[in-house]
């Protein structure tokens, strides 16, 4: 068996990677790691989840010297979820080198932190595009000591459209570096930035543990319209129960909509898009973690990034463009060896995506029904409830699952009182008789035996429609305001007696002398 030791790793960084239980080296990182040790270029794909982000991690903080203070590794990623998950990586090997710095640089931090710790010096920096050009433009952040970078996640990063940022990176680079470019696919894009900014890299393709990641995961289209969708899903959260799930909408407007009916609903979700500052999408990832929330709706910046343990269903709200996008969103669950749930809305207009993504990735999409029907809710039922085991295994404390399902019941103070408002008006609804006296009213004449249902009528006074009560002389007030003798004005659901004190009453049938 191929272990870390073998390769000459440090024995500071072997026991680490014992403490986190890590003895045998995924097929990337075997194949990886040791071409990286020796100083080659290295262009691998390979699926997520598989362990990449340790195949180069571990070479890069072998390799980096600690006694001098400039930057000698950089890592661009396409998104700030990415650069966050991996910086949090690589603090767990820096036991192992004493004084060795380590800055990530993504947009919506405290840009003078950054600064402050580009001075005092840092060995590997983790970043964004847009950001580490920032700090180029700046002048505090200088690339000439550069021995190694890395591209990670280059198809998405390419996709979205940083190709021109990444270049410019690239060209401040000095060419005698190592140059390691991971990517989960490989389209032509991104072979000719390879092409055109590698020397001879070994070429590393690790497909059948794609195949295995697909293979963990059961795959269901659930066919809608797009007026049923929020039901269908709704009605699929609730029957699958997920321990955690991701939920992935097109856009984030969509995906604020969703979250708010999600929430609405009575369920513990939240969204993660681009228009949340960074502290809230650090806060909204920190409770997903710590299983605060169940349900996180996202748009596709947090398809690469997101690699929460515990992740039992993928739902596709909106159809994924591409194969390539369906394979990035669908690997959040079914990672390290356990299984998985991706479900996918397609509503008539999708189907020709969805023929493709069927296409893509040469399997045809479970669809509920028939005899699979019940295999389908069964094996969705399976997973959370194992995941809902583990849980205690792992021992959630109580106050976590408490805060879940004080949210699912959404006992917001404004409900509580409307179910009071409720109860007390039904009080008075039979408190009102004839020549009796209001609980509700201040000081009047009791009224008489009431009129048809829709009108109110006290001595003297004239026919009103329902909503409006008119004492002796008094003029007719809309429902949603009630006045007893010498009293304000209250709102709906708020009257005072006399002696002032305030009973909740509903917004019919409430008779009153005046």
């Amino acid at each position: 068996m191929t272990t870390f030791k073998q390769w000459g790793i440090t024995p500071a960084l072997l026991d680490i990677l014992d403490k986190q239980g890590i003895v045998k080296p995924t097929p990337v990182q075997e194949a990886a790691i040791p071409a990286l040790l020796s100083g080659e270029d290295v262009i691998a794909q390979a699926q997520t989840g598989t362990g990449k982000t340790l195949a180069f991690l571990l070479p890069i903080i072998e390799k980096i010297r600690v006694d001098r203070s400039d930057a000698q590794a950089l890592i661009i990623t396409p998104t700030r979820e990415l650069a966050i998950q991996i910086t949090a990586e690589a603090r767990k090997l820096t036991n192992a080198k004493e004084g060795l710095s380590i800055l990530a640089a993504y947009g919506g931090q405290d840009v003078e932190r950054q600064l402050r710790k580009l001075k005092s010096g840092t060995q590997l920096v983790i970043g964004t595009p847009g950001r580490l050009l920032d700090h180029l433009r700046r002048g505090s952040l200088k690339l000439g000591s550069i021995k190694m970078l890395v591209l990670d996640e280059a198809d998405q990063m390419l996709h979205m459209g940083f190709l021109a940022e990444v270049e410019s990176i690239i060209r401040m680079i000095p060419r005698s570096r190592q140059t390691m470019l991971f990517s989960a696919t490989m389209p032509d894009n991104v072979k000719r930035l390879a092409k055109t900014y590698m020397d001879q890299p070994k070429d590393i393709r690790i497909t059948e543990t794609s195949r295995v990641t697909l293979d963990s995961i059961q795959q269901i289209v659930v066919e809608v319209t797009d007026r049923g969708k929020q039901q269908a899903l709704i009605e699929m959260i609730r029957t699958n129960r997920p321990y955690l799930a991701v939920i992935f909408c097109r856009t984030k407007r969509r995906a604020s909509m969703l979250n708010e009916a999600l929430q609405e609903a009575g369920f513990a979700s939240d969204e993660l898009h681009g228009d949340l500052s960074q502290s809230k999408r650090e806060q909204v990832m920190r409770a997903f973690r710590e299983a605060k929330l169940e349900l996180l709706v996202a748009t596709d910046v947090a398809a690469r990034g997101i690699d929460v343990e515990g992740v039992t269903h993928v739902f596709n709200y909106d159809i994924p463009q591409d194969a390539d996008s369906y394979i990035h969103r669908i690997g959040r669950t079914g990672r390290a060896g356990e299984k998985g749930i991706a479900v996918t809305f397609a509503s008539p207009r999708d189907i020709e995506s969805l023929r493709l993504i069927e296409k893509g990735i040469s399997a045809r999409l479970e669809r509920p029904g028939g005899s699979s029907s019940s295999k389908t809710v069964d094996r969705a039922r399976n997973v959370s409830a194992s995941r809902d085991a583990s849980r205690s295994e792992r021992g959630r404390t109580k106050s976590e699952a408490g805060g879940r399902d004080k949210f699912r019941r959404g006992e917001s103070k404004d409900s509580s009182r409307g179910r009071r408002n409720s109860t007390s008006g039904s009080r008075d609804d039979r408190s009102g008789g004839q020549g009796g006296e209001s609980r509700v009213a201040r000081g009047g004449e009791g009224r008489g035996p009431a009129g048809p249902t829709d009108t109110k009528r006290g001595p003297g006074g004239q026919s009103k429609p329902d909503g409006y009560k008119r004492g002796p002389g008094g003029q007719g007030r809309p429902d949603s305001v009630k006045r007893g003798s010498g009293g304000q004005s209250r709102p709906d659901g708020a009257k005072r007696g006399q002696g002032g004190t305030r009973n909740s009453g509903s917004d019919r049938g409430v008779r009153k002398g005046r």
